[in-house]
């Protein structure tokens, strides 16, 4: 039995998580903004379920949140990094206060929380972190740029996190997931770009289109989703990373072609920069 500790447990993969952790058997600290809609969720979860008030831009909420969940449990371990805010607009359409505001709570949240968490995972030198990522961390498209660009920053620290927990025996994960049936593309998971600019009508406009028709008939089944994390994390060797949903392999297969052609086509001009032997 582990103690999972959650952010964003209200709805999504969040809530999810918390009640896979839950069957499976083990006990969970499910934060979110509101606790209580954590705990309406989950009415005959006993001593099993910790509920907290967790704003992921709020640092004293979080070391409360940690707090707690060591006072209850007496340890933490696996750390589940979900809370997040979408962004869909063009890169020129994003105005500096979406940027901003969609950075602090999709980078700046998961290094605050770790920052919180990471010295308990230390001293009991086990655990696991799991950083949720996206198809977009990976294999942007138009429309997601900035989004993508918070999640490159989090695939960017993971891997590093990684390597640096790795000899304190401290696993490190990113889940990857395509578009999964949740509520992330309602309006109040994401944005648009207010200030719409007619030339980005053909890219960032046609995936604002597709996205409002695929809202609530995306491919993916967030409850598969959560089983599988749970499953994975129970694995002695987890992952680096953990690639959820076709759609997601059909993007990085194809993005990886594409980087294997380039890198081929361009190789000599990269060997060519080197200071002459001699």
């Amino acid at each position: 039995m582990s103690v999972w500790f959650i952010t964003g447990s209200s709805r999504g993969f969040g809530l999810e998580i918390t009640r896979a952790a839950l069957a499976a058997g083990h006990q969970a600290v499910a934060t979110a903004r509101k606790a209580e809609a954590v705990r309406e969720q989950f009415p005959d979860a006993g001593d099993a379920l910790l509920a907290v008030p967790l704003d992921v831009t709020d640092p004293e909420s979080i070391q409360a949140a940690v707090d707690a969940a060591v006072e209850r449990f007496g340890r933490i371990d696996v750390l589940v990094n979900n809370a997040g805010t979408g962004l869909l607009a063009a890169v020129e359409e994003s105005d500096d206060a979406a940027v901003r505001a969609v950075y602090e709570t999709n980078v700046f949240g998961p290094l605050a929380v770790q920052r919180a968490a990471l010295p308990v995972l230390r001293r009991q030198r086990s655990g696991h972190v799991i950083n949720i990522s996206s198809i977009v961390g990976f294999a942007t498209a138009p429309g997601w740029g900035i989004y993508a660009s918070t999640k490159f920053a989090v695939e960017g620290f993971t891997e590093t996190l990684h390597t640096e927990l790795a000899p304190l025996g401290v696993h490190v994960t990113l889940v990857e997931p395509g578009f999964f049936r949740t509520d992330f593309l309602d309006p109040t998971s994401l944005h648009t770009g207010t200030d719409v600019i007619d030339d980005y009508a053909a890219t960032a406009g046609t995936m604002r289109e597709a996205a409002t028709g695929l809202n609530h008939a995306q491919p993916g089944d967030p409850a598969k989703a959560a089983r599988a994390i749970v499953e994975m994390a129970a694995a002695p060797e987890p992952p680096l990373r953990l690639q959820l949903g076709a759609d997601t392999l059909q993007a990085f297969d194809a993005k990886l072609d594409n980087f294997r052609k380039e890198l081929d086509a361009w190789r000599h001009v990269a060997l060519s920069t080197d200071h002459d032997a001699g």
